[in-house]
């Protein structure tokens, strides 16, 4: 065999392109004749192209959806620039020299609008489009060298500014020729044209020219930001020069050094890791290149990057190196992001590049499955597979799993290749080699960090197929489904080990339980049949394993999209979750099943006939009719899915043991002491005891095997829900059933018979053996149950028992125990398993989503319901507080965190929404003025009346109860509110319900207790209205002065005159004063003589009512100019 030439170990990056955008363009029709992309911006968010129909279509990268398509009716795209620091605004160069400036409105979901278009380079061709890195301007270049900036005013400073304010376009400066590249950076503006290179100062408007030797051509320049450890040092700019050569110049323009890298380039070109061919590699070296750089990038943190139309080349410019150049042909321009690229060509097409060290590359297409291609490049590049960084990222177990994967018919020569680069590798393990030599030829292993030494088995055996089956099926699997992010490499690499972690430990856990879970007969004709029923059995289990642990690594975005599949068809679930006695029998070969239709013949007689009845209007307006009916039916469903029915008795014997175990239950709860503790809980044990004693053996050892394999079964059989029907049902037929199931527990009718032990709404039964009877019917027909109806059902008629709440979340918890959410919720954090779920959405009002919530507030606690607000309304506030009843104020600051998500406006008709129903607003209201409230003793007296300034109290959840008694409501509701806030001291509520209910003299009585002036003078105050309500706030302003302010420091006649020691209480000359502002002072002294209260005025009370004199006399005088000077136009103009 020929050697195949390698790649020095100084290469250790190579581009690589792990994903093909042909599909993408295909489906945005951009890869016509007729159509095609023009040019290309990408930021961290978006990517966008430009197309020559005049279109704009914005693809987010994170799953490659299109998002956004903007038209265009100026012509052909011919620029595009995203801003990186808002990625809200988009700036677009149309062919007929118009530039567009876009707000996305993404953050506030609103529809794309333009902003600003400018017509300063109409008629030309924009040539280059740039964005401030700080502020919102956007720089513009054309083909006849001018420059100008576009000031941004977007519509999230208001409507005034987008009204009143011009957007200007400023004129920075023309150069002498076409602008070929723009760059700015921390107030510099960097401006290439065809001569030479400019640095302009925005802020100072100070303009140089770079170096003194001009050029013909194309050629970039771009800014160098310096690193995160650098300190102070400024930035550095690099400015393309003819014959492969860089200046080097500092942040104010001068040349430091020139750079040649003509020499460097005359090594060979690196490969292009693609699909779309196998790379190739020569040592044979080139002749030098002299080349002119068109552009320059900025690429990650030391290097920049350029292209000609012979490849891409990126180098390393502080140390004068060549980081690698590959061929790549016909490149019309690059965006870039940080390590990616994508590339647009001359034909239209897009090509996403990736810069990526070697080992990384290797081990993304390992995970990918594309063994061939990672096969072929390690052996190009084993030179850097080998050294000691790669080493850690590509142990020896990868090499040897991705030289198992191979095919030995048609990959002998690299399947040899790939056992050199291997051996190479062995003798670095000193660890394993002391040991390799006791360990057959057909394994090998590596040493995990806990010590342990993992076998890898290499093809030869039964056994090693299936294990390698094992492999290739989770990594494939894994990485067909999965999306390929664009996050930092080094977040990739801890996702893949911990990925392949889990496949392995995955692996251990299914082998400990592998003796268990194998029926082996205990006798067998021969040893040979015995073996080769183990050999069997074996190979079953292994694909059993093989297919739940590929679906354990299913990526989140296809588990969110089988996840809301479920929840569209809850009850079309065929996957029985937990294992019942049932399922283990159908999966052995001596067992076997009744057709379905002798099986279900008489189930669906029967659901025919009653659904036939209960569509009869007499049997429909009648509740005991649809009982009666229900419960003939129940005697069939009984027979077929009770759980009696699974312990092998006959039918007859199944329904007569069923009613007798029914009437027990039912004198048990009957004989009940109330004062025993829990009723409910004694009786559900009692039918757990009844249950367990008569289960045959079989079936006990069945179902504690399921108890220990099962982490959410805490009992026996009756512990268990079967959430999954156990034989194969008709949708049709299935449907019917849930709505007849369903409408049984509505109606309370849990078991079939005479109507002695069913008819349970007439009131014969104790609540606790009704809740009893529904927890078990919950546990035996889980699977035929509307899980949305069934939730609502419980929320409605039973609110007071906590039992049947939490045996519908038990069932929930067994109907997902297998989720991802489920499963990340032991090892992840919070905010982690917030984003799967949010990921996993749209829930559309799934109970799904209620479990996983309920996970999080049991392991959380209250920290976890805040969050829970942006999966409103999918998770009602009545959902919550059923989670949250041992502890309602969790409750409230769950709703009060949702009202306070919401725009002002939208508060009050989103908590009327969810008053449902109306009874609920007194309980809410109850909760919020006793939780995080002041003492009682703080806001009233011992005879009920307001202690002064305590309606300034904090409250806590003061908002949430001025929303609910602002709500509109009937007259009664609006008094208990009344009362409510009365007796629990909140002021504010009070005096709000007074006013509107009308009850005005109450109102100011407790103004004058509250002693605060301002609730009759400020914004939300009320100023009495007639006379009357004068008078009695004076009479009240008078006894308040002699009771409270009598005992205070008296100072002459201070405190009873209302000095301004006192400015905002309630005292007579206040008052007064209050009046002669409101009806004027000339009407204001009688009415205080009528009252005798003029001796109780001070000087103060004259002068400002000489003053309002004074200002309503000029108020007149004003008024009458105005109305004369009118009247003279008036004349004027009919003259």
């Amino acid at each position: 065999m020929a050697s195949v030439p390698t790649i020095p170990d100084s290469y250790n990056h190579v581009l690589a392109e792990f994903e093909c955008l042909d599909p993408l363009l295909s489906a945005l029709r951009l890869d016509s004749s007729r159509l095609k992309c023009t040019c290309i911006a990408v930021s961290k968010r978006w990517l966008a192209l430009g197309s020559s129909g005049g279109g704009l279509n914005l693809i987010q990268k994170d799953g490659w959806k299109q998002r956004l398509f903007l038209a265009h009716k100026e012509g052909a795209i011919s620029r595009v620039a995203c801003c990186l620091h808002d990625e809200d605004h988009v700036a677009v160069a149309t062919s007929q020299g118009l530039v567009v400036v876009w707000e996305l409105n993404q953050e506030r979901r609103g529809k794309p609008e333009r902003i600003y278009v400018s017509s300063e380079h109409k008629g030309r061709k924009v040539t280059a489009l740039c964005w401030d890195t700080a502020a919102l301007r956007v720089f513009v270049g054309d083909h006849v060298g001018k420059v100008s900036a576009i000031k941004i005013n977007t519509s999230k400073q208001g409507k005034a500014a987008a009204t009143f304010v011009m957007f200007p376009v400023q004129i920075i400066t023309t150069v002498d020729s076409r602008v070929v590249q723009l760059d700015y950076l921390d107030g510099r503006l960097l401006i290439s044209s065809l001569t030479r290179t400019y640095l302009c100062d925005t802020e100072r408007e100070k303009f140089w020219k770079i170096g003194n030797k001009e050029r013909d051509g194309e050629f970039g320049a771009c800014f160098f930001p310096v690193g995160k450890n650098s300190g102070n040092q400024q930035p550095l700019i690099y400015c393309a020069r003819p014959g492969s050569r860089m200046w080097e110049v500092d942040f104010d323009g001068e040349v430091q050094s020139t750079h040649q890298f003509k020499q460097l380039l005359s090594s060979p070109p690196l490969p292009v890791v693609t699909l779309r061919q196998d790379p190739h590699y020569t040592s044979s070296s080139c002749s030098p290149q002299s080349l002119s750089f068109p552009k320059l990038l900025y690429l990650t943190e030391h290097c920049v990057m350029t292209w000609t139309e012979r490849g891409i080349y990126i180098f390393l410019p502080q140390s004068v190196q060549v980081l690698l150049w590959s061929e790549v042909k016909d490149i019309q321009d690059i965006a870039i992001y940080k390590n990616e690229l994508f590339c647009l060509h001359t034909n239209g097409k897009v090509v996403h590049l990736s810069l990526v060290l070697v080992d990384r590359c290797i081990e993304r297409l390992i995970r990918r499955g594309f063994w061939t291609l990672a096969a072929r490049v390690s052996c190009l590049f084993q030179n850097s597979v080998i050294s000691c960084r790669a080493r850690k990222n590509l142990p020896l177990d990868k090499l040897e799993h991705l030289k198992s994967q191979l095919d030995a018919s048609t990959q002998q020569d690299l399947i040899t290749q790939l056992e050199e680069l291997i051996s190479k590798l062995e003798p670095l393990d000193s660890a394993c080699s002391s040991r390799r030599s006791s360990i057959s030829s057909h394994e090998s292993f590596s040493v995990l960090d806990s010590g342990i030494y993992r076998v890898i088995s290499r093809r030869g055996s039964q056994s090693d197929e299936d294990s390698c089956s094992l492999h290739s099926q989770t990594f494939s699997e894994d990485e067909r489904l999965k999306e390929f992010p664009a996050h930092p490499e080094d977040e990739q690499v801890e996702l893949d080990n911990v990925s392949h972690a889990s496949v392995t430990v995955e692996a251990d856990r299914n082998e400990t339980f592998l003796p268990f879970s194998i029926p082996l007969s205990f006798r067998s004709p021969s040893p040979l049949v015995s073996l080769q029923a183990v050999k069997e059995s074996v190979s079953s289990f292994v694909r059993k394993t093989t297919e739940k642990i590929g679906t354990l690594h299913i990526s989140p975005d296809t588990r969110g999209r089988q996840e809301a599949k479920d929840d569209e068809q809850l009850q079309e679930l065929t996957v029985n979750l937990v294992a019942s006695p049932q399922e283990e029998k159908v999966l052995e070969p001596q067992s076997c099943q009744f057709p379905e239709e002798d099986h279900l013949r008489d189930l669906k007689a029967a659901t025919a006939e009653a659904t036939a009845k209960l569509q009869d209007p007499l049997v429909l307006l009648e509740p005991e009719c649809m009982r009666r009916v229900l419960r003939e039916w129940l005697v069939y469903l009984e027979e077929r899915f009770g759980s009696k029915e699974h312990s092998g008795s006959s039918t007859k014997q199944s329904r007569n043991v069923g009613a007798e175990e029914q009437r027990a239950i039912l004198e048990e709860n009957l004989h009940l002491d109330p004062t025993d503790g829990d009723p409910a809980d004694k009786e559900q044990s009692s039918i757990l005891e009844d249950c367990t004693g008569k289960e045959n053996t079989d079936e006990t050892y069945g179902s504690k095997t399921m108890c220990e394999n099962n982490v959410d079964l805490k009992g026996p059989l009756d512990c268990t829900f079967q959430v999954s029907p156990p034989c194969v049902i008709e949708p049709d037929v299935q449907k019917d059933l849930i709505e007849l199931t369903t409408l049984c527990f509505e109606l309370c009718v849990f078991s079939a018979g005479n109507g002695e032990a069913a008819g349970s709404s007439d009131g014969t039964l104790p609540l606790a053996a009704l809740w009893t009877l529904a927890c078990r019917f919950m546990r035996s027909y889980f699977f035929l149950l509307d899980l949305k109806r069934l939730k609502q059902c419980i929320i409605t008629m039973y609110a007071t028992s906590p039992n049947v709440w939490e045996t519908y979340i038990a069932g929930l918890k067994e109907l997902t125990c297998h989720s991802p959410v489920a499963l990340a919720m032991e090892n992840e954090d919070m905010l982690k398993i917030l984003k799967r779920l949010h990921d996993l959405g749209p829930w559309d009002n799934s109970p799904l989503l209620l479990v996983h919530a309920q996970r999080l507030y049991e392991k959380f606690g209250e920290t976890a319901l805040r969050p829970l607000i942006k999966f409103h309304p999918s998770i009602l506030p009545s959902d919550i507080k059923q989670l949250c009843r041992n502890d309602p104020a969790h409750f409230l600051a769950y709703l009060d965190s949702l009202l306070k998500s919401k725009p002002e406006d939208k508060r009050s008709s989103l908590l009327r929404s969810l008053l449902q129903p109306e009874s609920v607003r007194l309980d809410w209201l109850c909760l919020a003025v006793s939780r995080d409230a002041p003492q009682r003793a703080n806001t009233m007296d011992a005879e009920g009346n307001p202690r002064p300034r305590s309606h300034l109290f904090t409250w806590g959840y003061s908002q949430l109860i001025l929303l609910l008694i602002k709500l509109p409501a009937d007259l009664v509701t609006k008094e208990k509110m009344a009362d409510i806030c009365k007796s629990h001291g909140f002021w504010p509520g009070y005096l709000f319900l007074c006013l509107e209910l009308d009850r005005r003299i109450e109102a100011f009585a407790n103004i004058a207790h509250l002693d605060d002036l301002s609730l009759l003078n400020g914004e939300d105050g009320s100023i009495p209205e007639t006379i009357e309500e004068w008078k009695f706030l004076l009479h009240l302003a008078q006894n308040h002065s002699t009771a409270f302010h009598q005992h205070g420091p008296q100072n002459g006649n201070a405190v009873s005159n209302g000095s301004p020691s006192c400015p905002d209480c309630i005292t007579v000359e206040n008052v007064a004063l209050l009046l002669a502002k409101a009806i004027g002072p000339n009407r204001a002294l009688p009415l205080l003589q009528e009252c005798g209260l003029t001796l109780e005025l001070s000087e103060r009370f004259t002068g400002v009512c000489e003053i309002l004199r004074i200002a309503e006399k000029r108020q007149r005088a004003l008024i009458q100019s105005m109305l004369e000077r009118c009247d003279r136009f008036l004349w004027s103009q009919q003259a």
